[in-house]
Formats: C-alpha cells, sequence, structure tokens
C-alpha cells in the first residue's frame, strides 16, 4: 500500500510543456473518483434539494438557499465523474 505521501509527493510538478497529458493532481483526482459509482453525485444533489426543501418549510431561508445551490454542483460533478469513466483518462 503507497502512503499519501509517496502517492501525492509530485502533486505541483503537473506535465512537461510539450506533453500533452493530465496532471498528477488530475489524475490523483480521477483515480478517486472513479472508484464512486455515478449515481452518487444524482443522490447527494436530492439530497440537497430535500434539505433546502425542508429548511425553507422551517423559515431559514438564507440557509435553503445556501444549501440549494449545491444541487447544481454535485449533478456537473456526477457528469465529470461519468466522462471520466467513458473516456479516461489520458
Amino acid at each position: 500500500m503507497v502512503s499519501f505521501t509517496e502517492q501525492y509527493r509530485d502533486v505541483g510538478q503537473g506535465t512537461h510543456p510539450h506533453e500533452r497529458g493530465e496532471g498528477v493532481l488530475a489524475k490523483a483526482i480521477e483515480e478517486q473518483t472513479s472508484k464512486l459509482p455515478s449515481d452518487t453525485f444524482l443522490w447527494a444533489a436530492a439530497g440537497a434539494i430535500a434539505g433546502s426543501l425542508t429548511l425553507k418549510l422551517m423559515g431559514r431561508d438564507h440557509q435553503s438557499l445556501f444549501v440549494g445551490q449545491w444541487a447544481p454542483t454535485f449533478l456537473i460533478l456526477g457528469l465529470y465523474n461519468k466522462l471520466v469513466k467513458l473516456q479516461g483518462s489520458e
């Protein structure tokens, strides 16, 4: 098993200027997120919507808006996750 420091040792390095490939950080993120099922992000968005509705019904309008704005973020992350799984990393 590789330790955390060994795995992320070169995170700041990126790629060489003339190479067309993913940086070390992008590869590490893709490796971890590819382990998640794609519907995880859909359920997270649904949870944010439900949480926002609950907060709105409780009269906590500002918190409701804050939590409600998480839903599109989770959906975009789900799309990114799906694209990485379908296309693979470079």
